[in-house]
């Protein structure tokens, strides 16, 4: 397990290099202590605690140390936007001088000490190929991993895991991370896969939180005075009894949500302001803002240094404006926030609420990963949201990480969280997420084409399963494996007590045993049909003969009255009651007489002389089966029919005698008696072997089929990873598991699918295009929209749009490739955007290309920034074409331009970068 840290104290820490009181100039928490002390033994950290509470600090006294021992500190984040910010962050508290930046396309201030960077530029970095001489994170003495929680996001978590199990050892992590469940099984990953690696978790909170609730009623609280349950006043709320339900299913609808007019009100009222209100829609934030347009929560000072400020931005940034309504709306101390608005303006909504001008920010939960906005309250609208699989409630981590941004650190004496009232959830629901624990992180490891051509590219095949074999998800999974381990090793030793109990057997012999029995059972059942079958036709033959019989005449009975054995016996009388056929009154061998009808005759034995019945008094016998006792004198007789039956064998039906039924009772008789000759046959209970056996074979499959589940879910990765070997070399990337120069070209690439991207670039198609055209082939291979109500007023170039279409051969041999080996990794191929991008590279002002699309302008900015990134990556694959490398340098020029450029503070460094290499593997030193 991790290393357990010890207590620390001021004086301890003074010992190691660089004494925090000289740093901070106010008193840390003990967790911070603790952490540092770590750091200082040489072990790295997973610091984990709620959000606000300080986690940030420790990243920050590494950067000192760092700095103060001469050496270098990479700061990741999962997001470009909190990169951004954290430049400015550091470069206020470090110096511009001592703060890079590194993006896909620019390095600004490379060499600086402290180097901040995406965790996906880190990742790469580490894939770079470089010598033992050249390497990247010389002088690097921490990585700070912030947000390191983001391992859970399923499209970009493998990034994370990736960077802790390629960072050189000598290396110290410093992973930050919000409140997770299993925060101890990654710090015991962290430890085996990297080195001595310490938990400092925190349950501590230096602001508190107050959770309320609002419905139409009011403002109340949510939680009682220990936070266990619901406070005594909250009612929750049930139908009347004449709700009639629509549905046997349907859920009663709550009552009425309360206005957003009426929410804010009830917060400024008790000084509850400023705010953010988490609405789960882009949509629904821009109807907010509108419907709060007119309502103004701010002093006419701030609202002057609001408009001042807003100015300023208006001049650098004529094209970033929103319209008048947000305006309108900013200035009275109201704002929006979601990843549809210009990065711009959204860092201009940042920075005024950080300065307290604004009052309530409408975001969605985006603005909760990791953004530095506090607020003194929180407001979740609802609780409930849509995600790829339909609506489903929050889960905890999510209503944690959106709570926490409540309550700022030397501002408010404790913070507000308000969940609101809707017409599907409740106080009930509410309270139920407020006392929910954090959820664990789970593993989305998933190898791909970069990652198996950046790993041949270094290591031979062993190693490179060693190394897919650390991932946090096998880690996990082992911890599964001890119990399922457990399981299979009492299920083995069962089976061989079983083997032991049953090991003088011959099962062989067994098996044919019940083979051969099965088959005798089989043949009896004919045997049965077969004499049915003659039985119903001697019948007829049988019941007609009968009226012509005479009294005396023998014949052989087969009753139910008599046990249903055939029966010898005579005919004494033969009694007419009504109907064609008469009953028989008969005398059996065993001295009984017997009223019978004439189709329980079994037999007549018209050859055999009559017996003289005369001297016999019958009974008085009434119905059909009647049974009676016979005297002395009908002994006589029965002794006579006894004698003949011993003589002539009276005691086999006529039916019996049909050929196919004596031969297959001939066949009968021959298989009983092989089965009493084989040895099975004296082994005793063979009902309670054949359950033993039966037991033996149930325990054999699930034996295997437990094991066969264990090894696909131990090699799991390592089935994918070698499925992509297969589909890398059928593509000409691999001679003999190392990379050829088509596979070393796609392995420089980052993408979603890496090898579709190489092999588009690599084909030959868009090597006379111009750069203008160029831009729009790359975004349609890059991105791709899946929205019903997506439109775009731009047609792309006749010679863009056929290379667009040239490509599908390309793509539908990857599709059948994948698909034969079971990989499912998208193939974006998608022309509706195209002419956009081309537009935008025309020069298009931003007013025009916005008005002639559905998409939100931040979505149109996010696409120019990927279409730029892929094209900054060309001139690094040694297979594309000179041509190529050249037209996609042009492209960049033409598309980066504002506000798809980074912020001008951030762009010091952009005319230095086109003679620079590759930013993500380029030698930190």
């Amino acid at each position: 397990m991790s290393s357990a840290a010890s207590v620390t104290t001021d004086s301890d820490v003074v010992k190691n290099n660089l004494d925090p009181k000289e740093i901070f100039p106010f008193l840390l928490d003990d967790f911070q202590l603790n952490a540092i002390d770590s750091l200082n033994q040489g072990h790295s950290v997973v610091v984990s605690a709620p959000t606000g509470s300080g986690k940030t600090l420790i990243g920050e006294y590494a950067i000192h140390r760092a700095i103060a021992h001469g050496n270098k500190v990479f700061y990741t984040t999962p997001l470009k936007a909190l990169s951004n910010q954290k430049l400015r962050d550091f470069r206020n508290q470090f110096g511009s001088n001592n703060v890079g930046l590194l993006t896909g396309d620019l390095s600004l201030n490379r060499d600086a000490s402290v180097l901040v960077m995406t965790t996906e530029i880190f990742r790469n970095m580490l894939y770079a190929v470089a010598d033992r001489s050249d390497d990247p994170l010389l002088e690097v003495e921490t990585v700070v991993l912030d947000e390191c929680h983001y391992m859970n996001d399923t499209h970009r978590g493998t990034v994370w895991e990736e960077s802790i199990i390629h960072c050189p050892k000598s290396v110290q992590f410093v992973a930050l991370s919000a409140t997770v469940a299993n925060a101890g099984q990654l710090t015991d990953w962290i430890m085996q896969v990297h080195g001595p690696t310490d938990l400092i978790s925190s349950c501590h909170r230096p602001v508190p939180l107050e959770f309320n609730f609002c419905s139409a009623k009011g403002l109340h609280p949510l939680l009682n005075e220990k936070g266990t349950g619901l406070h005594p006043n909250c009612k929750i709320w049930r139908p009347t009894k004449n709700h009639k339900r629509r549905g046997r299913l349907s859920k009663p609808p709550q009552p009425e949500s309360p206005s957003l007019g009426y929410v804010i009100s009830k917060l400024a009222v008790r000084n509850m302001l400023p705010a953010i209100y988490f609405i789960f829609s882009r949509r629904g934030c821009d109807k907010a803002v509108q419907s709060m347009v007119n309502v103004c929560l701010v002093n006419q000072p701030e609202q002057q240094l609001i408009k001042d400020r807003f100015e300023k931005y208006a001049i650098l940034n004529s094209e970033g404006l929103r319209d008048n309504i947000h305006i309108k709306a900013l200035l009275n101390g109201i704002a929006s926030h979601h990843a549809g608005v210009l990065p711009a303006w959204k860092e201009l909504i940042e920075e005024l609420f950080q300065d307290g001008l604004l009052k309530v920010v409408f975001a969605t939960e985006t603005l909760a990963a990791g953004i530095n906005m506090p607020a003194r309250s929180t407001i979740i609208s609802t609780l409930s949201k849509r995600s790829d699989n339909g609506h489903r409630q929050l889960m905890g981590s999510e209503f944690l990480q959106m709570a926490g941004r409540a309550g700022r650190r030397g501002l408010d004496s404790r913070g507000y969280v308000i969940t609101v009232q809707t017409r599907f959830e409740g106080v009930r629901e509410a309270g139920q997420l407020a006392i929910s624990p954090a959820d664990p992180l789970v593993s989305q490891f998933t190898p791909s084409y970069g990652m198996v051509l950046n790993l041949l590219q270094r290591y031979d095949l062993e190693k490179s399963r060693e190394l897919i074999e650390r991932s946090f998800g096998r880690y996990l999974a082992s911890l599964d494996f001890v119990e399922e381990e457990e399981l299979l090793s009492k299920l083995k030793e069962e089976f061989k007590e079983s083997k032991v109990y049953s090991e003088d057997i011959p099962w062989s012999e067994f098996e044919k045993y019940e083979k051969n029995k099965n088959r005798l059972r089989e043949e009896r059942r004919l045997l049965k049909i077969l004499q049915k079958q003659a039985a119903e036709t001697l019948s007829n033959e049988l019941t007609l003969a009968l009226q012509f019989s005479n009294a005396g005449t023998l014949v052989s009975l087969k009753s139910s009255q008599l046990r249903s054995k055939v029966t010898p016996a005579v005919i004494v009388e033969k009694i007419q009651v009504g109907g064609t056929f008469p009953q028989l009154l008969c005398l059996t061998d065993d001295n009984v007489w017997i009223l019978i009808s004439c189709q329980e005759v079994v037999s007549i034995y018209a050859d055999l002389s009559c017996i003289d019945v005369s001297g016999l008094t019958p009974p008085d016998l009434n119905r059909a089966g009647e049974l009676c006792h016979g005297n002395l004198v009908s002994n006589e007789i029965a002794d006579v029919i006894r004698n003949l039956q011993t003589k002539h064998d009276m005691r086999i039906p006529q039916y019996d005698l049909a050929s196919e039924v004596l031969s297959q009772a001939a066949l009968v008789k021959s298989l009983d008696d092989e089965l009493r000759r084989q040895p099975a046959h004296k082994w005793g209970d063979k009902k309670k072997l054949k359950k033993h056996r039966r037991k033996m074979e149930d325990l054999d499959f699930e034996i295997r089929e437990r094991e066969e589940k264990l090894y696909d879910r131990s090699n799991r990765h390592w089935k994918t990873f070698l499925s992509l070997i297969k589909i890398l070399d059928y593509f000409g990337c691999l001679d003999n598991l190392k990379p050829t120069e088509i596979g070393r070209s796609v392995g420089v690439l980052r993408g979603e699918n890496e090898l579709w991207i190489g092999l588009v670039l690599m084909s030959g198609h868009l090597d006379e295009l111009t750069p203008i055209e160029l831009s729009g082939v790359i975004q349609s291979i890059i991105t791709d929209f899946n929205r019903p109500d997506l439109w775009s007023g731009f047609i792309p170039s006749p010679r863009a749009e056929q290379s667009f279409h040239d490509l599908s051969t390309i793509r539908s041999e990857l599709f059948r490739t994948q698909e034969r080996l079971n990989i499912d990794i998208p193939i974006l191929w998608s022309s509706e955007l195209m002419g956009l991008v081309e537009a935008w590279a025309l020069g298009c002002t931003w007013t025009d290309l916005i008005s002639n699309t559905s998409l939100d302008e931040g979505d149109v900015v996010r696409i120019l920034r990927r279409t730029i990134d892929m094209l900054s990556q060309l001139p690094y694959c040694e297979a594309v074409s000179k041509q190529l490398r050249k037209n996609a340098k042009s492209a960049i020029k033409l598309l980066d331009r504002f506000p798809v450029c980074e912020a001008e503070d951030i762009m010091k460094a952009k005319d230095k970068r086109d003679n620079r290499g590759n930013p993500a593997t380029e030698r930190a030193n």
